[in-house]
């Protein structure tokens, strides 16, 4: 069932169910419709036959009304539209949603949740309202914020939604010794962390990561319509010019986010010569994310190591934990996690992924 506790209007019985299909298709545009959020709409006419269908597949392409009101023609006039967001109000690079719905003659429209932007909130409801239209608001709410948690904190909070994953062993290390690289878990978990990052914006290593792992950081056998940006929290800038993220910008962007003062100088320069983007910041883990969120990064993963994942944790920006636990024990000269409580007031999913087990659980819960 969906979350019905935000109703604003008139509620019929079909109009949970029905928003629940909406949320369905809006889940078809997962990591294609980046920066813009994903969203699902259905037409019904009055004896409950779903007309058409839609969902939004690509920034710059139709939203999902518009495909569904194209989908239905002139069948369009007198159906119930349910739609994950608010018809937009703007014109952007489509024009204003709301508009094309009232012209399709919908005589009722059932809303998830309202358009998150302070300067076009409400606007698309109202217009709606003004010219007739039954408006109910709020049917699936909970659901809708969470499918879309990285486009709902990037408007909010002006910061990008801050995915954290870890591989650990049964005993709760991270690697074999400081400065090793360590593979702890199996294939299936590798293809499960290619799937995650065909979800994100970004992906993010500290300077310890990129020098001892020397990653590449690209997203493999999935399918993502533009490329991975990678990030690497470097202070000094110091990722070598030699390294496979430098050596790869063919691949996809490649940025260092380095402390004000550290940004130039002959490394950078290097850096530069090859194609990486070396970017100042104030230092500070939520300085940094300002400075994602103002390139478009909605969804960030951030892959380690220990140190990097204590910041951000310290930082309290952390919404979502991924732990994915092996079947190996590293013993007691193993570097630790530093997250140790993350867990404590959480209720995690678990999945078997082969041998290993993944563990998940929001910690910022955005409905």
């Amino acid at each position: 069932m969906v979350d019905l506790q935000h109703v604003e209007g008139v509620l019929r019985p079909e109009d949970a169910r029905l928003m629940a299909r909406a949320l369905w298709h809006a889940e078809r545009g997962r990591a294609t419709t980046t920066p813009n959020p994903l969203v699902g709409a259905v037409l019904v006419d009055d004896e409950g036959v779903v007309v058409a269908v839609g969902h939004h597949q690509r920034a710059g392409g139709p939203h999902a009304e518009i495909v569904a009101l194209q989908q239905a023609g002139a069948r369009a006039a007198g159906t119930t539209l349910y739609c994950t967001l608010e018809p937009c109000s703007h014109v952007g690079r489509t024009g204003p949603c709301c508009v094309a719905v009232a012209e399709a003659g919908i005589r009722r429209v059932v809303v998830a949740t309202g358009d998150p932007f302070p300067q076009v909130s409400g606007r698309g409801l109202a217009y709606l309202r003004a010219r007739g239209i039954a408006v109910t608001v709020g049917v699936g709410q909970a659901e809708a914020r969470r499918q879309n948690a990285p486009f709902f904190t990037a408007v909010e909070q002006g910061r990008p939604f801050v995915h954290l994953k870890v591989a650990m062993s049964l005993d709760g290390a991270v690697a074999a010794r400081d400065g090793q690289r360590t593979t702890i878990t199996g294939a299936e978990a590798a293809r499960w962390t290619q799937r995650l990052r065909a979800q994100v914006d970004a992906i993010a290593v500290g300077a310890r990561t990129a020098a001892i792992d020397d990653p590449v950081l690209t997203c493999r056998d999935v399918f993502r319509p533009r490329p991975l940006t990678r990030i690497v929290f470097d202070r000094r800038a110091g990722l070598s010019p030699a390294s496979a993220l430098a050596c790869s910008v063919d691949q996809g962007p490649v940025l260092v986010l380095a402390s004000e003062g550290e940004a130039g100088g002959d490394r950078v320069d290097r850096l530069r010569a090859r194609g990486v983007e070396v970017l100042a910041t104030d230092g500070t883990v939520p300085g940094a994310l300002r400075v994602l969120a103002a390139r478009g990064v909605h969804a960030l993963l951030v892959e380690g190591g220990p140190t990097l994942h204590a910041a951000f944790w310290a930082a309290g920006v952390v919404d979502r934990v991924s732990e994915l636990v092996g079947d190996r024990v590293l013993g007691p000269d193993a570097v630790r996690w530093k997250v140790p409580a993350w867990l404590n007031g959480s209720s995690p999913r678990t999945v078997p992924l082969g041998h290993d087990v993944l563990r998940e659980a929001d910690v910022h819960r955005i409905d």
